[in-house]
């Protein structure tokens, strides 16, 4: 997470690490077909997040052409997604880092914006835990239930 949040122009520049520290990758420029099968992604789904702001590439022709900063991009978007965040709040997250002050203030805002998505998710974890716990139960009285009906039938 820590590496995620930490995009900037080097980055872009000089690839990606894994959590591992390897470089992902080398490649300086993607097509959309590219990084539609490496994040298993439509293409209509890239170029929904490039209507949005989210990404964007250059164009030779009618080619988009994506650097890494695309592909780091879209590496976050996805993960803001799957942890809950809206478009609108990735957004708003990535937008921070064209400020150019070093990247505090992206880092204070999505600070406090993980802080309070995981506050969310813990909420609905109890939650589901708890409906969990009633469909656990109701299933144990329809077991009973059967098991009765069965030996007054048999």
């Amino acid at each position: 997470m820590k590496e995620a949040l930490a995009l900037d122009q080097s980055t872009a520049q000089s690839g990606l690490r894994s959590s591992s520290g390897q470089e992902e990758t080398r490649q300086a420029w993607f097509t959309i077909g590219d990084l539609a099968k490496e994040f298993d992604v439509t293409l209509r789904t890239l170029r929904f997040y490039e209507d949005k702001g989210l990404l964007n590439p250059r164009r030779e022709g009618l080619n988009r052409i994506y650097g890494r900063r695309d592909r780091a991009r879209l590496k976050l978007v996805l993960m803001g997604k799957r942890v809950g965040f809206s478009l609108t709040e990735i957004k708003e997250m990535l937008d921070l880092y064209d400020l150019r002050d070093g990247q505090l203030t992206q880092l204070r805002v999505a600070h406090r914006k993980f802080r309070e998505q995981m506050s969310i998710l813990e909420q609905q974890k109890k939650d589901i835990d708890a409906a969990l716990d009633e469909v656990k139960s109701t299933i144990g009285e329809i077991d009973d239930l059967l098991k009765a009906k069965e030996a007054t039938a048999g």
